[in-house]
């Protein structure tokens, strides 16, 4: 079986930013989000692999597979394209809070926004505590 590639690692998350978004408004976007994420979680960031920055993680194990390993409950990467959101677990209630979010483009495990002043914030704290608590409730809390 593969092994989980993207891990935490103790890399530096400011360095990460400061060297990874490649425009002022991703930059000011990601400490915007990066303290969002802290204040609203209460997780210190942490990065996941070379280009996601995630808050607390919990261990699963797939219903279908064998394949287990750790992940973050949430987090955002600064790609190039867009911000990748991953605040969405498919959750009861959360494609109605998708309505209210504002602008973005849906992927298969994330979320894609432009910049933040396209979401609306509080929708946004939202669907990270209706993940979050899902998560929780099906992996048990790390």
């Amino acid at each position: 079986m593969a092994e989980i590639k993207t891990k935490q690692t103790s890399a530096d998350v400011d360095e990460f930013i400061n060297t990874f978004a490649d425009t002022e408004q991703k930059k000011k976007d990601s400490f915007e989000l990066l303290k969002l994420m802290q204040d609203f979680t209460g997780y210190p960031p942490k990065m996941w692999g070379p280009s996601i920055i995630g808050f607390g993680s919990y261990h699963y194990k797939s219903d279908r597979s064998r394949q287990e390993g750790d992940w973050l409950l949430v987090g955002f990467s600064p790609r190039k394209s867009a911000i990748s959101l991953y605040i969405y677990s498919g959750c009861p209630g959360q494609d109605e809070l998708l309505k209210e979010l504002g602008k973005f483009k849906m992927g298969k495990a994330c979320i894609y926004v432009k910049k933040l002043s396209d979401i609306n914030q509080e929708t946004l704290k939202k669907m990270m505590r209706s993940t979050i608590d899902f998560l929780q409730s099906k992996y048990g809390r790390t």
